[in-house]
C-alpha cells in the first residue's frame, strides 16, 4: 500500500500588464512572475518596463522578488503582491558609467482571479500610482 503526500508548494506562472489606456507616452509594464504558493508565498520574476521616449530609457528590465499575501474583508478578498528590484543604468554619451536604479510596485487584486486589479509603480525618480493592471496569456 501507498501512501500520497501533498506537495510541499504549488508553483504556478502569472503574467500581468499594467497601463494607463489613453495616454499617450505612458509607460507600460509586462510582468512574468513565478508564485510559489503556499508555502511563504514568494513570487519571483521579471518586469520590462517599455516607454516611448529617448534612448536608452525607452526599455528597463529589473528581476524581482517578493510577495503576495491575501487579506480578506467580510466577502471581500484582496491579493497584494509587493515586488522589487535593481536594475543597471547606463549614463548618456559621452560619459562612460553604469549604476543601478531601484524599482519597486505593489499589485492590488480583489476577488480569486487575476482579471483586473490597479497598481503603484516606483522606479528611478518616476513614480505611477492607480494603474490598472490585468492578466494576460503567458
Amino acid at each position: 500500500m501507498s501512501t500520497s503526500t501533498p506537495p510541499l508548494a504549488d508553483l504556478y506562472q502569472l503574467c500581468l500588464t499594467a497601463e494607463k489606456p489613453g495616454l499617450l507616452g505612458a509607460p507600460i509594464f509586462h510582468l512574468a512572475l513565478l508564485v510559489v504558493h503556499p508555502s511563504g508565498n514568494s513570487v519571483s520574476g521579471v518586469v520590462h518596463i517599455t516607454q516611448a521616449v529617448t534612448p536608452p530609457n525607452g526599455a528597463i528590465t529589473v528581476n524581482v522578488t517578493g510577495t503576495i499575501h491575501e487579506m480578506v474583508f467580510g466577502a471581500q478578498v484582496t491579493k497584494v503582491i509587493s515586488i522589487g528590484g535593481l536594475y543597471i543604468v547606463r549614463c548618456p554619451p559621452p560619459a562612460l558609467c553604469l549604476y543601478h536604479e531601484h524599482f519597486a510596485a505593489t499589485l492590488a487584486f480583489h476577488g480569486n482571479d487575476w482579471s483586473q486589479g490597479s497598481g503603484n509603480f516606483h522606479w528611478a525618480n518616476n513614480i505611477d500610482n492607480n494603474v490598472p493592471t490585468k492578466s494576460v496569456p503567458c
